[in-house]
């Protein structure tokens, strides 16, 4: 059994899009093709042109590296790591020079400035949540991954991350893709696609 049907997508670079739908419609695996974490068994994914599935394993982890950026519900922070050494990891593997000088402006970018040797174990949900944010701006990514970001938050803190994601986003032009059931998340993007049996359907403003 097929899980997609016909499904049919384009993503425009710089723009904001929310896929949205029921627990179980398929949101968290079609992210999972559209970043080359899974190939899909029928169809191409092409990114900047380039069909993912031509690329093998290692081709395809150096183009996550360098290009893409991920936000997970559960945060994915290294817990024994701080959170200077949790966002500058990713830099440092990327060969970058200015690593620590970067990690430390994207964490005072999300306010964290006074929190950088903090563990997160020592941080609140938000506070990882904002680490994690950094994490992925850092990297300097075309496209950005958030899978229900909000998702491990009480509605305050959540909202404080919706309104530093998209404030981030606008001053960088990241391609922003959410995977969310969280309507005011959604709604704050551009475009929004309901998953339902297999296809996607545009949703009007």
């Amino acid at each position: 059994m097929q899980l997609f049907q016909d499904l049919v997508l384009e993503i425009q670079r710089g723009e904001s899009l929310a896929i949205i739908g029921r627990s179980g419609a398929g949101k968290s695996t079609l992210l999972s093709l559209l970043a080359g974490l899974d190939t899909p068994t029928e169809g191409r994914i092409l990114f900047d042109g380039q069909p993912l599935d031509t690329l093998d394993d290692a081709a395809r982890a150096q183009l996550r590296l360098q290009q893409i950026s991920f936000i997970f519900q559960s945060f994915h922070l290294l817990p024994e790591l701080d959170a200077l050494d949790n966002v500058r990891l990713p830099l440092e593997i990327q060969g970058r020079a200015d690593a620590d000088a970067q990690a430390r402006h994207w964490l005072e970018q999300v306010g964290l400035g006074a929190r950088l040797d903090h563990y997160p174990a020592q941080l609140s949900g938000g506070e990882q949540q904002r680490v994690a944010i950094a994490r992925a701006f850092a990297t300097e990514p075309k496209i950005l991954f958030a899978d229900e970001p909000t998702g491990n938050l009480d509605d305050d803190t959540g909202h404080q991350i919706i309104e530093q994601l998209f404030r981030l986003n606008a001053d960088v032009g990241t391609t922003l893709v959410l995977i969310t059931h969280d309507t005011d998340l959604a709604a704050r993007c551009q475009r929004r696609l309901h998953l339902h049996n297999g296809r996607l359907e545009e949703v009007s403003a």
